[in-house]
C-alpha cells in the first residue's frame, strides 16, 4: 500500500485512509460499477499463485508485528480480492494475470522487516521467493515494478502497475472505508506514535481523498461512483465535527459572554467571604488592642510602684531587681504586639496618585471604577464617563468586579500578616518573660 512515512507527514500530512475487506466483492453485493443482478467475473489463480498463498498467510501469520492493526493479511487479502476483480475487467491474459495476483500479494510483504520505504524490502522478498521457484527474470521484474510502483513517491506507468495501485486504494470506495481508516489511525499511535483529533483526522481523510484518483480505466468505471459517495459523505462527516467542536467552544465561553447566575452567585460568595475576613482580623486586632492595652496600663503602674517603693510588689521588686528584666521584656512584648495590631486594623485603602493626572487612563484593567479609594482620584465628568462604558461593555464590567477583588485580597493579605506578627510577638513575649522570671527567682533564692 502506498503508505506516508513519519517524515512525509511532517510535510504532507494527509495520510493514506485504511482499507478493508471488499464489501462489495463479497457474493451477497455486487461491486459498485456492477449492475445489481450480475456478478463480476473473477481471475483463477494460478498453482503458483496458490503457492504464494499458502507461503505468505504461513509468513504473516508468523512473523508480522501485531502493531499492524491495518497492514494485516487481511488487508493483502482483500487486495488480491479486488486484483482478481480487476483482471478479467482489464481483459489481462492468463499469465498477465499472474503476475498481478503474485504482486498483489508481496506487496506488503516488507512491513515484517521495516515500517517506512517496506516496498523495496518487499520486492526484494518477491524476487527471492520467484527466483527461487524458476519464475524467468524478466517476469520476476515486472513483480518487482508492480510492487514499487505502491510506493507514495511512485507513479504507476504500465497497465499492471496501475491496476495494482488502484486494487491497492480500492479501500477509498468502500462502504466501511471510514471504520477501516481508523485501523491505520491505531496502527500510526502504535508503530509512529502520531496521534491525532477527530477533527485533524477527518480532515486528512478528506484532503487524501480529494487528491487521489485511480489510473486503470477497470479502476475508474469499478470505484469511480462509491469513491466519489464517499468524498462527500467525508465532507459531511468533517462539517459535522467542525459544527460541534463550535458548539462545545461556545458552550465554553458562553457564560463569559453572557451575565449568568453562576457568575453572579461566584462573585457574590467572593464578596462576602472577603468581607467576612476582614470582619474576623479587626475583631481580633481589636481583642490584641485591648489585651495589651491593658497588660501596658498595668505593667507601668507596677514599674511605677517599684521606682515609688509602695505598692503590693514594693518590697518584692526592692529586695530582688532582677524581676526587673522579665517586666521589662513583657513592657516590650506588649508595646510590640499591640503596635502590630493597630497597623492591621487601620484602614488601608488602595489608590493610585497618577489617576489624576491621567484621567483619560480610567479604563485601564488594574483601575477599579466600583472602588471609592479610585475613583474618587478621579473628575465627575471622567468617573460617569468611565461608568457608561462600563455599564455597555460586559467584558469591562467583569474586569472591574475581578480587580475589586484581587485589591481586596491584597488588604486581608497585609491585615492578616500583620495580625499573625502581632500574636507572634505576644506569644514568644510571654514565653520569654516567664523564663526570666523563673530565672529571677531562682536567682534570688
Amino acid at each position: 500500500m502506498k503508505e506516508t512515512s513519519p517524515e512525509a507527514v511532517e510535510a504532507t500530512p494527509t495520510p493514506a485512509p485504511a482499507d478493508a475487506p471488499d464489501a462489495s466483492l463479497d457474493k451477497s453485493a455486487p461491486p459498485p460499477a456492477a449492475a445489481a443482478d450480475a456478478k463480476p467475473p473473477k481471475a483463477k489463480a494460478s498453482p503458483l499463485v496458490k503457492e504464494a498463498e499458502t507461503y505468505l498467510t504461513d509468513l504473516f501469520s508468523r512473523e508480522l508485528p501485531p502493531k499492524l492493526t491495518y497492514h494485516s493479511l487481511a488487508h493483502t487479502e482483500a487486495v488480491v480480492k479486488e486484483a482478481r476483480a480487476l483482471a478479467p475487467a482489464a481483459n489481462l491474459s492468463p499469465d498477465d494475470t499472474e503476475l498481478l495476483l503474485l504482486a498483489a500479494w508481496f506487496h506488503d510483504a516488507g512491513y515484517i522487516d521495516v515500517y517506512d520505504g517496506h516496498e523495496y524490502r518487499s520486492m526484494e522478498r518477491a524476487g527471492a521467493w520467484l527466483t527461487e521457484h524458476g519464475v524467468p527474470a524478466n517476469r520476476v521484474q515486472l513483480v518487482k515494478d508492480m510492487i514499487k510502483a505502491t510506493h507514495r513517491d511512485e507513479k504507476p506507468e504500465t497497465e499492471l502497475q496501475k491496476l495494482l495501485v488502484d486494487a491497492d486504494m480500492s479501500n477509498l470506495a468502500r462502504d466501511d472505508f471510514r471504520s477501516r481508516a481508523e485501523l491505520l489511525r491505531t496502527e500510526w499511535e502504535l508503530v509512529l506514535g502520531q496521534t491525532y483529533s477527530n477533527p485533524e483526522w477527518a480532515e486528512l481523510q478528506l484532503n487524501f481523498m480529494l487528491a487521489h484518483k485511480y489510473h486503470s480505466d477497470a479502476g475508474k468505471d469499478r470505484y469511480k461512483k462509491a469513491f466519489k459517495d464517499n468524498i462527500e459523505d467525508q465532507r459531511d462527516e468533517l462539517k459535522k465535527r467542525e459544527k460541534k467542536d463550535k458548539k462545545k467552544a461556545k458552550e465554553k465561553n458562553d457564560t463569559f459572554a453572557e451575565p449568568k447566575r453562576g457568575i453572579e452567585t461566584m462573585f457574590r460568595t467572593m464578596y462576602s467571604n472577603h468581607m467576612k475576613l476582614s470582619d474576623m482580623a479587626d475583631k481580633k486586632a481589636s481583642m490584641m488592642i485591648q489585651l495589651n492595652a491593658v497588660l501596658m496600663s498595668v505593667i507601668i503602674t507596677y514599674l511605677g510602684a517599684k521606682m515609688g517603693k509602695a505598692g503590693a510588689l514594693g518590697p518584692m521588686m526592692s529586695g530582688n531587681p532582677v524581676l526587673g528584666i522579665p517586666m521589662g521584656i513583657l513592657l516590650v512584648t506588649a508595646l510590640g504586639s499591640v503596635i502590630t495590631a493597630i497597623l492591621s486594623a487601620q484602614p488601608d485603602v488602595t489608590s493610585f496618585a497618577w489617576l489624576k493626572k491621567s484621567p483619560e487612563i480610567a479604563t485601564n484593567r488594574r483601575v477599579n471604577l466600583l472602588f471609592f479609594g479610585q475613583f474618587t482620584k478621579l473628575s465627575l465628568d471622567n468617573f460617569q464617563h468611565g461608568m457608561r462604558d462600563l455599564m455597555r461593555t460586559k467584558d469591562m464590567l467583569y474586569n472591574n468586579m475581578v480587580t475589586d477583588v484581587y485589591y481586596l485580597g491584597e488588604v486581608l493579605t497585609r491585615k492578616y500578616r500583620l495580625l499573625r506578627t502581632s500574636y507572634t510577638i505576644f506569644m514568644v513575649g510571654l514565653i520569654l518573660t516567664a523564663l526570666s522570671f523563673g530565672i529571677a527567682l531562682l536567682y534570688k533564692m
